[in-house]
């Protein structure tokens, strides 16, 4: 592979920004990093645009929307689907990406076992074919109260792609709907009589009774065994993280008040928080503002959740509201969550490292009536690996 030198930017190393420095590429790998701006007639002028090490996706729940576009349609082709989503992250400056997929059929979404086998087989072509732009692993989400959980998790445990599993239980009383109200408001389009409701939370109590125990068991014995890190979800006490902590789980997705988040951090656990709670203000469910938990300092790490490209409008979002220093928040898109997940090969813009590198121009948004004006960052390049791919 040639060589690429990238120069006149504002480089995002982990522990110091370098203005006007320059970065050389070579096979893939950072190979050199100068506080000077090079004259090599073949550098590339950055004209002062930000250079990050790209960015590192720990929980995308993206995957399935390309696989489910609209209620009742299936896209017919997993391989278009992988590589539709592939391009919207890759375009959002992610280039390491853990696809988290549902395993459970919970509010009858009966297509989550298509999902799992699909996407499967459409990341192993895509792979196989070297069509991605991002590196993708999968994460997998396993719904413990599920009847169906284990039958779906059990044949892809030893699949080489899965470098993650979480554990969440989403019934009725539990975790992010402990208050049963907010259950009911989020499900409010459904129209359920409270007939059909109370027969519903009926159902779903007592399938949390016979199988989350043991399914948790299962799932966490599994991955000891296999060396596969661990994530609780929506931890909603200090109950929660004790459980964690004693299953050997060191990353909280989520945690749904300030308390518990704290509580994590002292417990030696990481945690994450979705950035679209960052971008928006606050939790669409009503639980912990990101910002508010990141002003505590107990914020390690962001997911884009549900919207790509909130992973770096929310590392820029907090270095503007809160005065952190950009390479700390950055570092909560990249190089905290590779600690987390243990890819000590990436996250970082350092000699020796892979050059997955994102340059971004930061432009100002016009305000929304009420806000105050903020940072847009614009991703305009991503390599991965030292190739150009946005």
């Amino acid at each position: 592979m040639a060589e690429t030198i990238l120069t006149n930017g504002r480089i995002i190393c982990r522990d110091r920004v370098i203005e006007g420095g320059t970065v050389v590429l070579h096979d893939g790998l950072i190979v050199a990093i100068d506080d000077e701006r090079s004259q090599h007639p073949a550098a590339i002028d950055l004209d002062g645009d930000h250079l990050l090490p790209g960015l590192i996706e720990i929980h995308t729940d993206n995957m399935e929307k390309h696989f489910v576009p609209r209620p009742g349609v299936f896209w017919p082709s997993a391989l278009g689907a992988v590589l539709g989503h592939d391009l919207q992250m890759a375009g959002a400056g992610v280039t390491t990406v853990f696809d988290a997929i549902s395993l459970g059929i919970y509010d009858d979404k009966k297509e989550r076992r298509e999902i799992l086998d699909q996407a499967m087989l459409g990341l192993a072509a895509a792979k196989a074919q070297h069509l991605t732009r991002a590196e993708h692993f999968i994460h997998l989400r396993c719904e413990v109260s599920d009847p169906a959980m284990l039958s779906m998790f059990e044949p892809y445990a030893d699949h080489p792609l899965v470098k993650l599993v979480s554990l969440m239980d989403h019934t009725p009383g539990q975790r992010q709907w402990w208050d049963v109200a907010k259950y009911v408001e989020y499900h409010r389009g459904e129209n359920w009589s409270s007939e059909e409701l109370e027969r519903r939370l009926a159902v779903l109590r007592q399938q949390q009774s016979e199988h989350a125990e043991p399914s948790r068991r299962a799932v966490v014995e599994t991955c000891q065994a296999r060396g596969i890190p661990m994530a609780s979800h929506d931890d909603a006490n200090a109950d929660h993280i004790e459980e964690a902590v004693a299953s050997g789980i060191a990353i909280s997705e989520f945690p749904l008040s300030l308390d518990v988040a704290a509580h994590a951090r002292q417990r030696g656990m990481k945690t994450v928080m979705g950035a679209p709670n960052v971008v928006r203000g606050g939790s669409h469910s009503g639980n912990v503002s990101a910002i508010d938990c990141a002003g505590a300092g107990v914020l390690d790490g962001l997911s884009s959740d549900y919207v790509p490209a909130a992973l770096l409008m929310a590392a820029y979002i907090l270095a503007g509201r809160l005065g952190l220093a950009l390479n700390d928040t950055v570092a909560m898109v990249s190089a905290n969550i590779a600690d987390m997940v243990g890819l000590i090969d990436r996250g970082r813009i350092a000699s020796g490292l892979r050059a997955d590198l994102v340059r971004v121009r930061p432009a100002e948004s016009r305000p929304i009536e009420g806000r105050p004006p903020e940072i847009c960052p614009v991703v305009r390049q991503v390599w991965c690996k030292g190739e150009r791919v946005a």
